[in-house]
C-alpha cells in the first residue's frame, strides 16, 4: 500500500516521497513499515536526525525486523559512528542469518579500519549466501588488492564488472586495482564511468584528478576539481590543489586566483604560502607579493611562515631582507626563526660579531640549538683555537646524559679538525666509534652475485609508476638526497630507520645469505616487499622513495627479474673521503665502526659491487656523485633532477646542518690513517676518483 511513497524514492523525488510519508506514518502510526519508508525519505532529504529518530520508532515497533537494523546501521555510518554501526549490523545479522547486505557492510568496516582477516572470514560468509552478488565481488578483489596482489584483484573484479556494469562498487575497486598496477587509463576510464553517472562526488574526482596528473595531464586534473569549487565541500586544501595543478600545467594566472583564495583563508599553511610564492616568481608579481604578504603580517604576525615567504622575495641578505627581519624581531622579539635569520643574515656579510651576539641569545632562549652552538663555536676558532676546543669540552662535562656527552665528543673532534689538530682529532673519533660498537649493528658480509647466474632483467611496463631504491653506503651523505626529496614533495618511506621497519627482504641482512646460498626464493621476496608497500605508503597521489639500510648485489636476483618497476639510485663520493665522514659525524644506518681499517675493508667490498653494477649495466642505477655538492641545495636538487628527469625543488638554505668535512680533507690525515686509505685506493680508481 506504500507504491507511491516507493515511486518517490525511487525517481528521487525527495519533497513529494517525504509529503506521502508523513501521511502514511501519521495514518498508520503502529506501522513499523510506514516509519522505515519515512527514515529513507527524511534521509533523502538531508535530516539525518529526523530519519534517525524515524527508524528508531520502526525498530520499537518490529524489534526483530533485522532490515530495520540494518538500515540504523547504514544510517550511523552515514555519521562515522562506526562503533554503534557495528553493533546495529550484529544485531540485523543475529536476528537473519541469512541477511547478506549485513555481511557485506560488516565487511566493509572491517576493510576500513584494516582488520583484513575479519573482512576475509565476512566475506567468505556473505560469498555462501550469494557468490555472484557484486558487492561480494567487489569485497573478493578490494581484499585481493589489500593484501598486495593486484593481479588477482583484477582478474576478480573485471569479469564481474562486464556482467554487472551498473555497480558502482565493483568499478570503484576495480579502478583502484588497475592504478595499483600502474596501469592508469584503465584506471581513469573506471573512475570517469562513475563520475559520469549517479555517483559523482569530490572524493571521486580527487581520485580522477590525480590518475591524470600521474598521466602528466595536470590542466584536465585541475578541470575535474574546478566545478567542486562552488560546493559546500569547497576548502581552502581544495582550492590549493587546483592552484597546484595549474602550476604544473603552466597556467599561472589561474594557479594564483586559486591559492590566493587559499592564502587569505590558511595564511599558516605552508604548502600553500609556497606555491603562492611559486607562482609570484613566475609572473614576476614581486610588488604584488610584499603588498599581499605585508597585508598578511599586519593580521597574523605570529605566522613564520609568512614572515619566511616575505624574506624570500627579497634579495638575499640585502638592505630589504634586513629590513623584514627587523620588523619580525619587533613583532616578536624573542622569536627563534626571526633570530636564525638575523644570524643568517650578519653571517653572510661576513658581520662576525653581530652573528655571534645573536647566536648567544638563540641559545639562551633554546639551549643546544645546533646552528647557534656552531657559529659560537666558529667564531671562538677565529679567535683563539685552544680556547674553541676548551669550550667544547666544558660542553662534553655538562652534558646531561650519555648520548649528549657522545654528540659532543663528535663536535669536540670537529673542531680539533678545524684548528689543525688533526691526530687529537682522529683519536677522538676513533675512540669514540669504538665504544659505539656494542650499540651498531654489525656489519653485514658482502656477499656479491655472479652476474652470468642472473636472471634477465625484466623491462618496466610504460604506464607502471616506478619506485625508487634508494642507498648510499656511509659517508656518502646520502641522507641530503633523502632530505631534498622529500621537502620536494615525494613520499619518503624512511620506516627502514624507525622503531617500525617493514620485515621485508630488502630489511633483513639473513635475506642476503638465504639468496647467496640459493635458500630462498626471489620471486616470494619481491611478492613480499609488494604486498607490504601499499602499507608504508601514507599517501597514494606521491612518488615513493625506499631508502634501503644497506645494499649487496645478489639482491639482483630479486629486482632484475620480479621488480621492474624499481629504480636503483646510490650515492658515492670518494671513498677516503666517505671514510672520514663515517669516522667524524656517523651514518644514517647504525653500522659498528670497530676501527679505520675494519670498515675501510668492507666499505671498499661493497663498493666494489656499485662499481660492478655502473660498469656492467647490471640494473637500471642513478650513480649520484656528491663531491663537491653535498652542502649546496640548488647542486643537489639539480642532481637529482637530471637523474630522474623530473624537477626536484632544492631544500632551503640551512636545511642540512652545519657543512661537514671538505671534498679531499682526508689527505690530511694519510699519515695517520695510511693502512685504511690504501685498502680504498683500488675500488676509487675503479669509481674515477685518483689514487693519491
Amino acid at each position: 500500500m506504500y507504491e507511491n511513497i516507493i515511486d518517490a524514492l525511487r525517481r528521487g523525488a525527495a519533497e513529494e516521497a517525504l509529503t506521502l510519508a508523513r501521511a502514511a506514518a501519521t495514518e498508520h502510526p503502529e506501522d513499523a513499515q510506514a516509519h522505515r519508508l519515512l527514515a529513507a525519505a527524511q534521509r533523502m532529504g538531508g535530516d539525518e536526525e529526523a530519519a534517525m529518530s524515524s527508524i528508531d520508532r520502526a525498530i520499537a515497533l518490529a524489534p526483530e525486523d533485522a532490515n530495520l537494523h540494518l538500515d540504523r546501521a547504514a544510517l550511523l555510518l552515514r555519521g562515522r559512528k562506526l562503533g554503534e554501526a557495528s553493533e546495529a549490523l550484529a544485531r540485523s545479522s543475529g536476528l537473519d542469518p541469512n541477511l547478506l547486505p549485513s555481511y557485506v557492510l560488516q565487511a566493509q568496516l572491517a576493510v576500513a579500519r584494516g582488520d583484513l582477516d575479519e573482512a576475509e572470514r565476512l566475506t567468505r560468509t556473505a560469498a555462501r549466501i550469494d557468490p555472484e552478488d557484486p558487492q561480494v565481488i567487489a569485497l573478493e578483489g578490494t581484499l585481493a588488492l589489500r593484501r598486495g596482489d593486484a593481479d588477482r584483484a583484477v582478474a576478480i573484479l573485471a569479469p564481474s564488472t562486464e556482467r554487472h556494469p551498473d555497480q558502482p562498487a565493483l568499478r570503484l575497486a576495480l579502478g583502484h586495482a588497475y592504478a595499483a598496477k600502474g596501469h592508469l587509463a584503465f584506471a581513469e576510464q573506471a573512475f570517469r564511468a562513475l563520475r559520469d553517472g549517479p555517483h559523482d562526488s569530490l572524493a571521486l574526482r580527487l581520485m580522477l584528478a590525480d590518475l591524470l596528473r600521474r598521466q602528466g595531464r595536470p590542466e584536465e586534473a585541475a578541470r575535474e576539481l574546478v566545478p567542486m569549487l562552488s560546493t559546500p565541500e569547497a576548502t581552502p586544501a581544495l582550492h590549493r590543489m587546483v592552484g597546484e595543478l595549474e602550476l604544473l600545467a603552466g597556467r599561472n594566472e589561474q594557479a594564483r586566483e586559486h591559492l590566493l583564495e587559499a592564502l587569505h583563508a590558511q595564511p599558516q599553511d605552508w604548502p600553500t604560502v609556497s606555491a603562492i610564492c611559486e607562482a609570484w616568481r613566475r609572473l614576476g608579481a614581486a610588488e604584488e607579493a610584499r603588498r599581499t604578504l605585508d597585508a598578511l603580517l599586519e593580521a597574523h604576525p605570529q605566522h613564520v611562515h609568512l614572515w619566511n615567504a616575505r624574506l624570500m622575495v627579497e634579495p638575499f641578505a640585502g638592505d630589504a631582507a634586513r629590513a623584514v627581519v627587523e620588523r619580525w624581531r619587533e613583532a616578536d622579539p624573542d622569536s627563534v626563526p626571526a633570530l636564525e635569520s638575523a644570524m643568517t643574515i650578519h653571517a653572510s656579510a661576513g658581520e662576525a660579531d653581530a652573528a655571534e651576539a645573536v647566536a648567544r641569545r638563540i641559545v639562551e632562549l633554546r639551549p643546544g640549538h645546533t646552528a647557534a652552538r656552531d657559529r659560537i663555536i666558529d667564531a671562538l676558532l677565529q679567535r683563539d683555537a685552544d680556547a674553541a676546543i676548551d669550550h667544547v669540552r666544558s660542553m662534553v662535562d655538562a652534558a646531561g646524559d650519555l648520548q649528549q656527552k657522545r654528540e659532543m665528543r663528535r663536535i669536540l673532534g670537529r673542531t680539533m679538525d678545524q684548528a689543525g689538530r688533526y691526530s687529537d682529532a682522529a683519536d677522538t673519533w676513533v675512540a669514540l666509534n669504538a665504544e659505539l660498537v656494542p650499540d651498531r649493528i654489525a656489519l653485514p658480509r658482502p656477499r656479491g652475485v655472479d652476474a652470468s647466474l642472473l636472471p634477465p632483467l625484466i623491462p618496466p611496463e610504460p604506464t607502471s609508476q616506478r619506485v625508487l631504491l634508494l642507498w648510499g653506503a656511509p659517508g656518502s651523505m646520502v641522507e641530503r638526497l633523502a632530505t631534498t626529496l622529500n621537502l620536494s614533495g615525494a613520499q619518503l618511506l624512511a620506516d627502514r630507520y624507525g622503531p617500525r621497519p617493514p620485515e621485508d627482504f630488502l630489511q633483513q641482512p639473513a635475506a642476503i645469505e638465504a639468496l647467496a646460498d640459493r635458500a630462498a626464493d626471489p620471486g616470494v621476496m619481491a611478492a613480499q616487499w609488494r604486498r607490504l608497500l601499499p602499507g608504508r605508503v601514507a599517501r597514494r597521489d606521491r612518488p615513493a622513495v625506499d631508502w634501503l639500510l644497506w645494499w649487496d648485489n645478489v639482491l639482483l636476483s630479486v629486482v632484475r627479474g620480479h621488480m621492474p618497476e624499481a629504480l636503483l639510485m646510490i650515492a658515492v663520493r670518494d671513498p677516503r673521503d666517505m671514510l672520514m665522514d663515517w669516522l667524524a659525524a656517523g651514518a644514517p644506518a647504525p653500522l659498528a665502526l670497530e676501527s679505520p681499517e675494519a670498515a675501510a675493508k668492507w666499505l671498499a667490498m661493497v663498493l666494489d659491487q656499485v662499481a660492478d653494477i655502473n660498469e656492467r649495466d647490471l640494473f637500471p642505477l642513478a650513480l649520484l656523485r656528491l663531491d663537491g655538492i653535498e652542502d649546496d641545495p640548488r647542486a643537489l636538487a639539480s642532481a637529482l633532477s637530471q637523474a630522474l628527469r623530473s624537477p626536484v625543488a632544492p631544500a632551503r638554505p640551512g636545511t642540512f646542518g652545519p657543512r661537514r668535512l671538505a671534498p679531499g680533507h682526508w689527505r690530511e690525515y694519510a699519515g695517520l690513517l695510511g693502512p685504511a686509505f690504501a685498502e680504498l685506493a683500488d675500488v676509487a680508481v675503479r669509481l674515477g676518483y685518483p689514487r693519491e
